[in-house]
């Protein structure tokens, strides 16, 4: 009958909106939203991680390890290469560091406290020479060494007593602290301990320099070229890691001596056939 036509035309709508709601996507809100966005992400987009940042390290004799970025290195393995040249004893070397730990943190700054600059907060007005000079690290160690070898019994004195008596410091136990971290440094920059230090560069510092410039550097810190002579293990070993320590500034990528070789990308000394009686450096 004409009154049975809306009750079924209302009955096939709902049968209608049934049909659709099982057509419909299910939608997905929330964390789970969230969680689906970051997975494609990921899926889609691979993010290059940039490289760590480079640096240097060496280890005490009771397993300390203390870290440097490269520019610190450098300055530290100059201090060790004047004393070389100065033929003074690993001692030295170990207040050297400990009183240029303290007084710059090996950085070669050109401020400080009053007229002081450089590696050891020398004064010009003081007498330490002029700001140029006393900005020149061979220089400002070698002021150092001239003061130090002029205190009495400095050899047998503690790193911190010595140290205190070249630069007068304000704060007499300032240097003492020092002490564990600049002995770490000076075992391994001397050639104490074979392949003490090592770096891991992700970068170079600067410029390629000229060539020859490395040589030259050898020359004016050690003295003697040293690069490419025969030399006894633990001067062998001073001169590798000072090449490594100088390897961020001048582009070096490998230093081979005594059988092991290190590159700076990984950053360790491994077993070589490369490393010989001579310090060979690769750029």
């Amino acid at each position: 009958s004409a009154e049975r036509w809306p009750r079924i035309s209302r009955m096939a709508a709902r049968k209608r909106r049934r049909r659709q709601r099982r057509r419909l996507p299910v939608l997905v809100t929330g964390p789970a939203v969230a969680a689906l966005l970051v997975a494609a992400s990921v899926a889609l987009v691979k993010i290059a991680k940039p490289p760590p940042p480079s640096a240097c390290g060496v280890t005490s004799a009771s397993g300390v390890t203390y870290s440097l970025n490269p520019t610190q290195t450098q300055n530290a393995s100059i201090i060790a290469a004047v004393a070389y040249h100065r033929q003074l004893p690993d001692h030295a070397v170990t207040v050297a560091l400990a009183a240029a730990l303290q007084e710059s943190r090996l950085v070669n700054l050109d401020h400080g406290d009053l007229d002081s600059l450089g590696l050891f907060q020398q004064r010009p007005s003081q007498g330490w020479g002029t700001p140029a000079q006393i900005t020149n690290p061979v220089y400002a160690a070698t002021a150092f060494y001239n003061h130090l070898t002029a205190v009495p019994g400095w050899e047998g004195l503690a790193v911190g007593q010595v140290a205190q008596a070249v630069q007068l410091s304000a704060v007499p136990g300032a240097y003492a602290p020092w002490e564990s971290e600049a002995r770490a440094l000076a075992r391994a920059l001397t050639g104490e301990v074979p392949a003490g230090l090592s770096c891991r560069l992700s970068a170079w510092g600067g410029a390629v320099p000229p060539s020859g410039s490395l040589a030259a550097a050898a020359q004016s810190e050690f003295g003697s070229p040293l690069l490419g002579q025969t030399l006894a293990a633990k001067t062998g070993w001073e001169v590798a890691s000072w090449a490594v320590a100088h390897a961020y500034r001048y582009h070096l990528q490998q230093v081979a001596f005594g059988g092991q070789s290190w590159d700076s990308s990984a950053g360790v000394w491994k077993p070589s056939s490369t490393g010989g009686t001579e310090v060979s450096v690769r750029t």
